[in-house]
């Protein structure tokens, strides 16, 4: 991993800039092609295996669970070996791993590949948003965001791909076979434009040891997003279909205005932190997401919760890329370290944040559900005004 310093225009590295931003890009888009190709055949792979909805809920469980107990090793080997050694072999090893769920026969082999496929799929997350870090410096400004935005596309991309290849008759093996193939053609296309280093062998903060109270923080601003984030994955359709009662063709409309508008903020979000700086960037999204969701509460209407649905969708878009970032410049950790320890609080909202919509809604209403969540933007708001980092990282 590279050093928390910017780097010098006359160096080598500024002079292809432009060439490694579109490198580290790609390898963002064909990790998240990877992962939404895989989301495009569950239907398809839950009615092969012959699963109930029960026995897919647990199964899927295993893929986060592979995730959270490699953080820390995730964090350890980019932090030895360096982010460009080990994306350029784990973005491999991730579809290899895809296409060797297309030979699952049976509900225990599903599990044990999807835990396989959690646990490089987090390798490869460490360590190209370690690259997102390393790029940034390198501008000497804000690109986490659009990095983001290239794994956005990559979900639409893989989702159309996946409707393509089901229509025209390629079987699950073969679609994930060309998804293979595409990720390898990029990996020897641009492997050679990672950023190159390794960490300052000095530092030997361990994972385990007692965390950055900063990076506890950023990750408690992360958990709060990704947990909101989770339920409106998990939840717009359900919500759009029990509480707007929209017509049953436009119940994925909630959804939809919700990942558009995701995408657009990400690919937005850089020009925005440039010009108003992380803190009020948060501050704002924090604004945005506890309005969006409480006006989706107060006035379930269709055309007011779609319009909603955007707003929450704008609010979440730049808050893990910025948390991230933020992650990444801590001069006491390893970046691999840091971003390890900050996507694990992050993502415990994620995986925790969909259940917990499901049991309140259970106890009471999905409304509640939503209105709960609304307050986690009103608790990002107040975090990002207390945090002393920003004195030391605001552009």
């Amino acid at each position: 991993m590279q050093q928390n310093t910017s780097i010098p225009i006359e160096d080598p590295l500024y002079s292809k800039r432009n060439r490694i931003r579109i490198a580290v890009s790609l390898f963002y888009f064909c990790q998240g092609l990877a992962f939404s190709s895989w989301a495009s055949r569950i239907p398809i792979i839950k009615e092969r295996l012959h699963l109930t909805e029960a026995q897919l809920g647990t199964i899927l469980l295993m893929l986060p669970i592979g995730q959270l107990v490699t953080m820390a090793l995730s964090g350890k080997l980019v932090t030895k070996y360096g982010s460009a050694n080990v994306l350029r072999i784990t973005a491999v090893i991730y579809s290899i791993v895809l296409c060797a769920i297309g030979f699952a026969t049976n509900a225990y082999q599903l599990g044990a590949v999807l835990f396989l496929f959690g646990v490089v799929g987090n390798m490869c997350n460490i360590s190209v948003n370690t690259q997102g870090v390393a790029a940034e410096k390198i501008f000497q400004k804000s690109i986490m965001s659009s990095f983001h935005g290239a794994w956005s596309i990559a979900g639409f991309t893989g989702a159309l791909i996946g409707l393509m290849t089901m229509n025209i008759g390629i079987d699950t093996v073969q679609h994930f076979f060309i998804i293979l193939v595409l990720v390898c053609a990029n990996t020897i296309s641009n492997h050679k434009f990672l950023v190159q280093g390794k960490a300052d062998q000095s530092e030997k903060k361990s994972f385990f040891s007692k965390p950055e109270s900063s990076l506890v923080q950023l990750g408690i601003i992360g958990f709060f997003s990704m947990a909101t984030e989770g339920a409106m994955f998990d939840w717009s359709g359900v919500y759009f279909k029990d509480i707007v009662h929209a017509p049953a063709n436009f119940i994925i409309v909630g959804y939809a205005s919700f990942m558009v508008m995701m995408a657009t903020g990400r690919f937005i979000g850089d020009i925005v932190i440039s010009r108003i700086g992380r803190k009020k960037t948060l501050q704002g999204s924090g604004i945005l997401m506890f309005t969006g969701m409480m006006l989706s509460v107060l006035m379930p209407q269709f055309w007011i919760c779609t319009f909603a649905f955007m707003l929450v969708g704008i609010g979440v878009a730049c808050n893990v890329p910025t948390v991230y970032s933020l992650a990444g410049q801590n001069k006491k950790v390893p970046s691999g370290v840091a971003l390890a320890m900050v996507s694990s609080i992050s993502f415990l909202g994620f995986l925790m944040g969909p259940p917990l919509i499901g049991y309140i809604a259970e106890i009471l209403d999905l409304r509640y559900s939503y209105g709960l969540f609304a307050f986690f933007g009103l608790l990002m708001f107040v975090m990002t005004s207390k945090l002393k980092m920003f004195r030391e990282t605001e552009d």
